[in-house]
């Protein structure tokens, strides 16, 4: 509870981890901006962005596989795979994904939910009881098995909770930028990531529960073929200059460097 005695102490927790900090590595300039904002006391010159990073693994992948795929977990083959793969819990406001299910009537648009949390059963039950036509759902995969699934996939999306207040990056954007997918996300305000998917022309953003707004960019993604190819290539560019181990390596390398 905000202002009860465990609060205070985590607080008090957090501030010396501040003081006592050398540099503090941050996901986006939006987590900067709101750790400087929160703590006017922390020297500006501390922080910097090192955001979560993978070692991309190329991926070659012919139409026969990716049919092949499709094919064993049932999915259509002559549709646009729209995936959200990962955590299916209350911060991803979920409410708003099986909206965008319901209201999406593009026959070429397909939806697949893969995960696993806490309101996995809730997602379970909306299946079973409304059984659409233009989605499935399955539950979490083995690694393996949940990365060979994205190869068959062709936009990666991205859900958030509209009310959240502490900016949030989704680590599942590397996964569809590794796969070089256009990406939909669906989020708060606060968070930057949709600014950064924007800004790299890699995809689309709208605000959480905007549904008019999340059909316009569906329609978007389907309509332009030319635009859908240059989003693909962004993603691999965009994974390439920013969420690469190497850069965050090197990010860190350089400052003890410097000691």
């Amino acid at each position: 509870k905000k202002g009860g005695f465990l609060h205070k102490l985590f607080l008090k927790k957090e501030k010396k981890l501040y003081e006592v900090s050398d540099k503090i590595g941050c996901m986006s300039k939006a987590n900067v901006d709101f750790i400087l904002n929160h703590n006017p006391e922390v020297n500006p010159n501390k922080l910097e962005i090192n955001p979560n990073s993978i070692k991309p693994r190329k991926r070659v992948i012919t139409f026969n596989q990716k049919q092949n795929i499709k094919t064993k977990y049932a999915l259509p083959l002559d549709k646009k795979i729209f995936v959200y793969g990962g955590n299916l819990g209350k911060p991803q406001g979920l409410e708003f994904l099986l909206e965008t299910i319901k209201t999406t009537k593009n026959e070429k648009v397909f939806f697949l939910v893969v995960g696993s949390g806490t309101e996995y059963n809730y997602v379970k039950e909306y299946f079973e009881a409304r059984q659409p036509k233009n989605a499935k759902l399955l539950k979490g995969l083995p690694k393996n098995d949940y990365d060979m699934l994205l190869n068959a996939c062709d936009v990666g999306l991205i859900f958030l909770h509209r009310n959240f207040t502490i900016p949030n990056f989704p680590g599942r954007l590397l996964s569809y930028l590794e796969m070089q997918m256009p990406i939909l996300a669906a989020t708060d305000v606060n968070t930057d990531v949709g600014k950064v998917i924007e800004q790299n022309k890699c995809g689309y953003w709208v605000e959480s529960g905007d549904n008019k707004g999340m059909q316009e960019a569906i329609m978007n993604i389907m309509n332009d073929e030319t635009m859908f190819d240059e989003m693909k290539t962004n993603s691999c560019v965009l994974l390439q200059n920013e969420f690469t181990v190497s850069r965050t390596y090197n990010l860190i390398k350089n400052k003890i460097d410097r000691v």
